[in-house]
């Protein structure tokens, strides 16, 4: 194992022990950790785009963010390291990710030093092929290790994000990745980036304080010693995933541009949004659901504003299309900030609300909105339910007798062939976007409120 020598001067005297902070993106059920490293220095890991949270952090404990190291290529948002690196920071990056824009690299074995504080760098192929997890090792003893997409809590980072003829590749060097982060000491805490909810998982489960110790115990993937079948269970755990995954590690090789250097979305009229939708841009629109139902420009699309906002928008709109938001004051800002988290830049506001859309006479749609009794009688006199959730969701509980498409394979363009239909999810969200994708296609749909947590509210029957 090769050290580099320290990258800054070691302190006179030993260093207290490096506080580990994680900082969750609930958008993105992402962790980024920013590591106390002594002499009022700090490391990020795995930045998101938007360096707020991590700097505000740092100014309340009274650290300098002196560097970030990416563990991998991220496909589900845009790294903030370029951000980082613009206030000064150090910008690690594994050295086979080949991104174009100013940084370090890291291989296998590099030590990247902060006085008696160390990152060591563990090659974890998996999830990525350039794939790295770092130890955290203070006065040469391993205390934690940030495991990005390697080692999940009670699961592993997917490995078919690169497409399927190289899943099986991946999935066999994920199996080795494991088994060398399994042979670290009891005692080390795991930090992984990706957390249940993400698309970028197999599988996961909740434990508390996690350490390698109780992963070996907990994570059925740590249990299975042989490739072939861990690859198996690993691809038994795959979902489908964001369409903006396909572009987001392309982007993150080559660099945004900064937040500071992108100018606010501008505000169009209504007519000028009519223009630009007729030249390709999408209208979202982000406010709740029940104001979309009530009434929405023709042709606009429901995503409320939520933090599962980003992903479903990703989804929706193929990357790189303008964007035209709907949404107000606070949430707009908010709508905005998470679309440039996963790079969507080209965007805009419509001038105003619905009522300005109206006053120019263009036209509005409207949604039906049915409570859970209302869907049944529906049900029961021919209308299809049709439940847009994912499989897995599917898979644990059901309405009888509801059609299953998920609303990813909706937007890819399937249909139900059925004269009416009543969309359903979760909670009313994502079968909002259905709904409005079915109504441009010509068919006649409603929406469940409250979807299945309201049709078990009600006393309605379910499968399980």
């Amino acid at each position: 194992m090769i050290a580099r020598q320290p990258l800054r001067p070691a302190a006179a005297a030993q260093a207290p022990e490096p506080g580990v902070h994680g900082i969750h993106d609930d958008a993105l059920a992402n962790n980024s950790y920013l590591v106390e490293v002594g002499q009022h220095e700090a490391v990020v890991i795995d930045p998101p785009r938007d360096p707020g949270p991590q700097i505000r952090l740092a100014e309340q404990i009274g650290v300098r963010i002196a560097a970030t190291l990416e563990t991998h290529v991220h496909a589900d948002y845009v790294s903030g390291a370029r951000e980082h690196a613009a206030c000064g920071a150090d910008v690690f990056v594994p050295k086979d990710a080949a991104v174009a824009w100013l940084h370090q690299n890291v291989a296998d074995g590099d030590r990247v030093r902060f006085g008696d504080v160390a990152f060591r760098a563990l090659a974890t192929p998996g999830h990525t092929p350039e794939h790295l997890a770092y130890v955290l090792e203070h006065a040469g003893e391993p205390r934690a290790v940030f495991t990005g997409g390697s080692l999940i809590v009670g699961g592993a980072g997917r490995t078919d994000l690169l497409g399927d003829a190289r899943t099986d590749e991946l999935a066999r060097a994920q199996f080795r990745s494991l088994r060398l982060l399994r042979q670290l000491p009891d005692a080390v805490r795991v930090y992984p980036t990706h957390g249940a909810g993400s698309f970028c998982l197999a599988s996961t489960t909740s434990v508390e304080n996690p350490t390698i110790g109780s992963e070996r115990i907990t994570n059925p993937l740590l249990a299975i010693h042989d490739e072939d079948t861990f690859g198996d269970e690993l691809r038994r755990g795959f979902g489908t995933f964001p369409r903006y995954y396909c572009h987001l590690q392309a982007v993150n090789r080559a660099g945004t541009r900064l937040l500071r250097d992108l100018s606010p979305p501008p505000a169009l009229d209504p007519r000028r949004v009519v223009r630009r939708t007729e030249e390709g841009a999408v209208l979202v629109d982000a406010r709740p659901i029940h104001e979309w139902a009530v009434g929405h420009p023709a042709g606009a699309i429901s995503n409320a504003l939520r933090p599962a906002f980003p992903s479903w928008l990703g989804w929706v709109v193929p990357f790189g299309t303008s964007v035209i938001l709907i949404a107000d004051g606070a949430e707009r800002a908010e709508a905005v900030r998470l679309a440039r988290a996963i790079g969507y830049d080209d965007l805009a506001v419509l001038d105003g609300d619905v009522d300005a859309w109206r006053s120019e006479g263009l036209p509005t749609s409207t949604t039906e909105e049915l409570t859970p009794h209302e869907a049944a009688e529906r049900q029961r006199a021919g209308a299809v339910l049709l439940d847009v959730r994912q499989d897995v969701e599917f898979d644990v509980l059901r309405i009888p007798g509801a059609l299953h498409l998920e609303l990813g394979a909706i937007i890819a363009g399937e249909t139900p062939d059925a004269p009416a239909v009543i969309a359903f999810c979760g909670h009313g969200e994502r079968s909002a976007t259905a709904a409005g994708l079915l109504e441009q296609r010509g068919v006649r749909v409603a929406n469940l409120i409250g979807g299945t947590a309201a049709w078990v509210d009600a006393g309605l029957p379910v499968e399980s």
